[in-house]
Parts: C-alpha cells; sequence; structure tokens
C-alpha cells in the first residue's frame, strides 16, 4: 500500500496505482433504480405470473387477426364489384399498368403481350373470357391449373384493374413479331378499340 494521504472517499487498497473512489451516487439515481426493480417486479407478475395482460406476441397475433379480417373485408368487397368494373382510359393508369405487365406478366406473355407460356392476348382468342372483368378475375384468382399464380396477395385492386385496363390496349395490336398461336378457342367478339 501506497503512503498517499488519505481521502476520506479513497479506499485503502490499490492495484497498478490505481485506487477505488467510494464515491456514492447521486440520490435521484438511486431512485431511479428502484423504480426500474418495482416496476419490473409489478411487470413480472402483471403479465407473466398473473397472466393478466397479454405479451407482445398476443398483442402482435391480435393485431394480424383484426388485420386480415380488414383485408378480408375490403378483399370481398372488390371482388363483389368485379361484374361492375370499366377499363381506364387515363394515360397515367395505363402507364402504370404497362409498368407492372412489364414487370410481373411479360415473363409468361411477351413484353408486347404475344405469348410466351402464356397466352397471346392480342388476338380474339381469349380462353375465359373476353369481357373487362374476366380480365380483371383472372388476374384477380389467377389460373392455377395453367400455372399462372393468383396476384391478389401480391398487387392491389386498383394495380389489378391498372394491368386489366392496359391488357385492352394490347386488343388487336400488330405485332413486329407473330404471337402465340391460338389453342384451339372460338375466337370472339372484341368491343371498338378494346373497350366494351
Amino acid at each position: 500500500m501506497s503512503n498517499h494521504s488519505q481521502d476520506p472517499l479513497l479506499l485503502d487498497h490499490e492495484y497498478d496505482g490505481i485506487r477505488e473512489l467510494d464515491n456514492k451516487l447521486p440520490r435521484w439515481w438511486v431512485w431511479l433504480f428502484y423504480i426500474t426493480i418495482i416496476f419490473s417486479a409489478i411487470y413480472l407478475a402483471y403479465y407473466h405470473v398473473v397472466k393478466a395482460g397479454p405479451l407482445s406476441a398476443g398483442e402482435y397475433t391480435a393485431e394480424m387477426k383484426l388485420g386480415n379480417e380488414l383485408k378480408s373485408a375490403a378483399m370481398g368487397k372488390f371482388e363483389a364489384g368485379i361484374p361492375a368494373l370499366q377499363p381506364a382510359a387515363d394515360p397515367v393508369v395505363l402507364e402504370g399498368g404497362r409498368q407492372i405487365y412489364t414487370k410481373f406478366c411479360a415473363p409468361c406473355h411477351r413484353a408486347d403481350g404475344g405469348g410466351l407460356v402464356g397466352p397471346n392476348l392480342t388476338d380474339d382468342y381469349w380462353i375465359h373470357g373476353s369481357k373487362y372483368a374476366d380480365t380483371v378475375t383472372v388476374i384477380w384468382n389467377g389460373v392455377p391449373a395453367k400455372g399462372m399464380i393468383t396476384w391478389k396477395s401480391t398487387l392491389k385492386p386498383d394495380e389489378i384493374q391498372a394491368v386489366a385496363s392496359y391488357l385492352y390496349t394490347l386488343r388487336g395490336a400488330k405485332l413486329a413479331t407473330p404471337g402465340k398461336p391460338p389453342e384451339n378457342q372460338t375466337p370472339v367478339k372484341t368491343a371498338p378499340s378494346g373497350f366494351e
């Protein structure tokens, strides 16, 4: 032990010339520490012992259930209104539909709609119906038997309407290279300019 002058706050031991200072913590800090201990005890009793309140996992489950109910109601409302939908003619909506089509649909239907794995969208041989509502329904529900996924879990209703509206502009398009041949379907009559 060294012969340093004794400060009442210094303890009587040292290590490598370092001495420990016995300084009391501020009272506000000590009370804050006590409050956190009391809070943690109450929290433990309330949520884990008595189980009077839901844990964060339970709150998440309840919120997800409520969210799914709201989503299902909105989707049901949209599905019920599909027969009354009409294709949009707004250039902004059509451009949005073209961008979505290019990103998600072109790999199967070709960028110009001529068809690859999926059918040709520019001719009059529409497999699942030629009405706008038929197109929206096919995009919404997909055609799992033919490998087309349902898009209602990926795209919003307004995005699906934008894509369906864009598809209507492809009807009767003159393709630079021949499109996929008709798939043994009876041709359907399309309305002037692709709109009904």
